[in-house]
C-alpha cells in the first residue's frame, strides 16, 4: 500500500495536523506491525518527502515530512504507541509522557503475564470450584450461605440527601 493515497485523507487544510489521518495509514502500514516495519516504512517514507530531496514542492514536502516524523515517533515508542491505539494519545499535549511511562510498565508487566504459564483447564475448573464453594471467604452474610444454596447480597439503601 503507497502512504501517499493515505496522507491525502487529511490534507483537507493548512491548519489540518497528522490526528487528523492515522498514523498507520500514514506510513502505509498494518495496526499490527512490528517496529522493524514501522522503522523500515519510515526511512521509506522520509527519503521520499525529504524536503532537500523533493524540490518541486518544497512546502508539501515540508509538511509531509513532519507528519510522517510525527507518525513514526508515536508509532516506535511502546507508550505512546499503546495510548494512540486506545485513542489516548494528543500530540497536542505535552504532559503526555507521565501517561506514556505508566502505559510502558503497564505493557511490561502485561507482556510478563502473558509469558507466565497459562492455566490449565483444571486449574480453572479447580478455582471456579472454591469460588461456588466459597473457599474464597465470599460466603453469605455472618458466613452462612442460605439454606436454598442461592446467595443473598444486602445492598443499603441509597443515603438520602440533605437539603440546605
Amino acid at each position: 500500500m503507497d502512504a501517499s493515497a493515505g496522507s491525502g485523507n487529511a490534507s483537507g487544510g493548512a491548519g489540518a495536523g497528522a490526528s487528523a489521518c492515522c498514523y498507520y495509514t500514514l506510513l502505509g502500514i498494518r495496526k499490527n506491525a512490528s517496529a522493524t516495519d514501522v522503522r523500515a516504512a519510515y526511512r521509506r517514507l522520509a527519503m521520499k518527502w525529504h524536503p532537500d530531496r523533493c524540490a518541486s514542492n518544497p512546502g508539501e514536502a515540508n509538511r509531509r515530512f513532519q507528519r510522517i516524523q510525527e507518525a513514526y515517533s508515536v508509532l516506535s515508542d511502546k507508550g505512546k504507541r499503546a495510548m494512540y491505539d486506545a485513542g489516548l494519545f494528543d500530540p497536542l499535549d505535552d504532559d503526555d509522557q507521565d501517561f506514556s511511562d505508566f502505559m510502558q510498565e503497564m505493557l511490561v508487566m502485561m507482556d510478563n503475564v502473558k509469558n507466565e504459564k497459562p492455566d490449565t483447564l483444571e486449574d480453572l475448573q479447580k478455582m471456579l470450584q472454591d469460588i461456588v464453594s466459597g473457599d474464597g471467604g465470599s460466603r453469605g452474610v455472618g458466613g452462612r450461605v442460605p439454606s436454598d444454596g442461592t446467595r443473598r447480597t444486602r445492598v443499603a439503601p441509597y443515603p438520602a440527601q440533605s437539603r440546605r
